[in-house]
């Protein structure tokens, strides 16, 4: 919040309850599951006021916005921008994420650098499957 308040961005008290509420989720959000959580604090916060400000803080460089997917159709997800890069890893059963920063990560952003002269500024990759639980429940089917 103090980056856009040193850029001159305007506050409100909506602003930062849906700043407050993006930055302590769990994980992914959507924009529905951003307004249902925001109304908590402040009902009188609209599905307008979400979207306007999860755009400013796009352009603001401070959320990144991923599809991850397409779990759940054109859905898309927001998350604080981090200054690592990581894997995101989408159950196509249950619909979990899950971030994935393995050493090997950096060894392969690294390689690629070398082999292409080229400056990596940001990668996002996205992997589709199935997590640990849901896997293991479709091998006791089949075994079972």
């Amino acid at each position: 919040m103090q980056e856009l308040i040193a850029q001159g961005v305007r506050i409100t008290s909506q602003r930062r309850v849906l700043i407050e509420t993006i930055q302590e989720a769990k994980g992914h959000i959507d924009a529905l599951t951003l307004l249902a959580m925001a109304r908590k604090r402040d009902a009188s916060i609209d599905r307008a006021t979400v979207y306007r400000t999860i755009d400013l803080l796009k352009k603001r460089g401070l959320i990144d916005e991923l599809d991850l997917m397409h779990l759940t159709g054109e859905k898309h997800f927001y998350e604080v921008k981090t200054r690592r890069d990581h894997v995101h890893l989408a159950c196509f059963r249950c619909g979990k994420i899950e971030e994935l920063a393995p050493p090997l990560f950096e060894e392969l952003k690294g390689e690629m650098a070398r082999q292409s002269g080229f400056e990596i500024k940001v990668i996002r990759l996205e992997v589709g499957g199935f997590c640990k639980a849901c896997a293991k429940a479709d091998r006791r089917q089949l075994t079972g």
